[in-house]
């Protein structure tokens, strides 16, 4: 749902890109046994947060703001997660709508800050800002453990489908191919990160590791 000039997911996997990531919100608050209310501002806010962020910073007029179809998709997403069986949402689900929108919108960022001119670097930033911040928003709000403190590979899955995005942008590659090769790698690597728990080796040195204090 960006500016009409700018080269786009098919417009039914963009509203199901915008619907999958409102679905993880919502399915938070809804495990918190929230308000109907707090479900969708929780839709709202996962599914545009990452976008509106992007927009803020490369100074373009925030997507959904002037979209139509944005907010209401959030808040159908609300209604569907309200009305169904409270056993279908589920944490493993949770985990798997958030990689699905976070491959997507690592993808969707970055060709739209390539697009309106930044360097392949800021560019790829941009895609990955768009990725994680509204499933951070997300859990700081819902009082989870945010997902940067989790140990599997999350930010890097996001790196991944953004940097393959730009890619395939600077090499010329149809953007349908550009699309499908970088959000198919992201949901991969983090899909992979939730099956087998992978994780980036942690920062080790500790107070142990410090030289001991000089004596006075």
């Amino acid at each position: 749902m960006e500016p009409s000039d700018l080269p786009a997911l098919p417009p039914l996997l963009d509203i199901a890109g915008i619907a999958i990531f409102a679905l993880s919100g919502a399915i938070a608050a809804a495990r918190e046994k929230q308000t109907f209310v707090t479900l969708a501002f929780f839709a709202l806010i996962t599914g545009v947060g990452g976008g509106t962020v992007r927009d803020l910073l490369i100074g373009v007029p925030v997507f959904w703001v002037h979209d139509p179809l944005v907010a209401p998709i959030c808040l159908a997403t609300a209604l569907v997660v309200w009305f169904a069986p409270g056993h279908w949402w589920s944490a493993r689900l949770l985990d798997w709508a958030d990689a699905a929108g976070l491959a997507a919108y690592a993808v969707l960022g970055t060709i739209k800050a390539l697009h309106v001119g930044l360097p392949p670097i800021p560019a790829v930033l941009m895609g990955v800002i768009t990725g994680c911040v509204g499933g951070i928003i997300r859990d700081v709000l819902a009082g989870r453990p945010s997902i940067l403190m989790r140990p599997e590979l999350y930010v890097t899955a996001a790196a991944l489908a953004a940097t393959l995005a730009a890619a395939g942008w600077l090499g010329g590659l149809p953007l349908p191919v550009t699309w499908t090769v970088a959000v198919s790698a992201g949901f991969a690597l983090r899909g992979a990160a939730i099956h087998w728990s992978l994780a980036l080796p942690a920062y080790s040195r500790g107070p142990k590791d410090e030289p001991p204090d000089m004596p006075a």
